[in-house]
């Protein structure tokens, strides 16, 4: 008897096929490592909700009852009560509503100062490390200029030869903030340039301005938003600082510092004016140095097993 042997057309396709093998698939999400890292950490939950809790209440200020600005010498020291949470300052005017407009000021200046200060650090060190050579070599001798000089020393002397207010305020700090950032660009920018991506972009005729916007500013990202969080609260501390000197928002506008500033006449009568001013300065600028360390934690490379 002769044995047939039958092949059907799909017996090859039925061999070749193999079962799939079954691993642990692992999506990053810069949002979900952010918030997880947030969640492990109560001390960062507690500074993410109050930094949340002043920027709103510093937003809503304008629904207050009271002028920050107008004098009431009736309620002149009048202690905290269900009226005026803070009291009275030294003219009557409600010291919770000049705290919220303060804060207005405070975290308008810090963030604005920061934007400025991350977009001409940012420029700065991404073209000076792609680029390198004697572009590199001028761009990072003039950062270290602006590293090796006193900052403080230099921003009084111009917050007192310019006017007064807040854009001055703004370009001042960011004048002497921007360094920093552009060594971490730098560095970050001399790292990615070699990568592969990098260099095939390169050799298909990506110009260096494309490169540097499409692939090198997005995986520098991580850096940047860290040192954008502790620049905002290096901004507010100097801000309070240079108007606790009389240097900063010109009166009768709030800001902390200038609170600060107004109570120290007052200091040993009535400490609580310097209390207040001195508690919001100390927590949002110690929530915003947390967050940045929660934000270094969340955006450093991980190993996944």
């Amino acid at each position: 008897m002769e044995n047939k042997i039958v092949i059907h057309e799909n017996s090859f396709q039925r061999m070749e096929k193999k079962p799939k093998e079954l691993g642990t698939v692992y999506h990053r999400s810069l949002w979900k490592d952010i918030v997880n890292e947030i969640k492990s950490n109560p001390v960062a939950v507690f500074a993410v909700i109050f930094l949340i809790i002043i920027i709103i209440a510093a937003l809503l200020a304008p629904l207050s009852p009271y002028d920050p600005n107008k004098l009431d010498l009736a309620n002149k020291f009048a202690a905290p009560s269900s009226e005026h949470f803070f009291g009275c300052d030294a003219y009557g005017r409600d010291y919770f509503t000049r705290a919220l407009y303060g804060g207005r000021v405070s975290l308008l200046v810090g963030f604005c100062a920061m934007l400025v200060t991350v977009f001409i650090g940012t420029t700065i060190g991404i073209f000076s490390g792609y680029i390198g050579g004697k572009l590199d070599m001028l761009l990072m001798r003039f950062t270290d200029i602006f590293l090796a000089l006193p900052s403080m020393l230099l921003m009084i002397v111009l917050n007192t030869i310019l006017k007064p207010g807040m854009v001055t305020l703004i370009l001042v700090l960011s004048l002497f903030s921007w360094a920093s950032v552009a060594r971490i660009t730098r560095a970050e920018t001399m790292s990615l340039k070699e990568r592969d991506f990098v260099i095939a972009s390169k050799n298909l005729g990506a110009g260096s301005v494309l490169i540097a916007v499409k692939h090198i500013l997005p995986n520098i990202l991580g850096p940047v938003i860290v040192a954008a969080s502790l620049g905002v609260a290096s901004a507010i501390l100097t801000e309070s600082s240079l108007s606790f000197l009389g240097l900063g928002i010109s009166i009768p506008h709030a800001s902390w510092g200038s609170m600060l500033q107004e109570a120290q006449t007052y200091i040993l009568d009535k400490p609580l004016l310097a209390v207040y001013p001195g508690l919001l300065i100390l927590l949002t600028v110690l929530s915003f140095n947390i967050l940045g360390d929660v934000l270094r934690s969340a955006l450093e490379p991980k190993i996944v097993k």
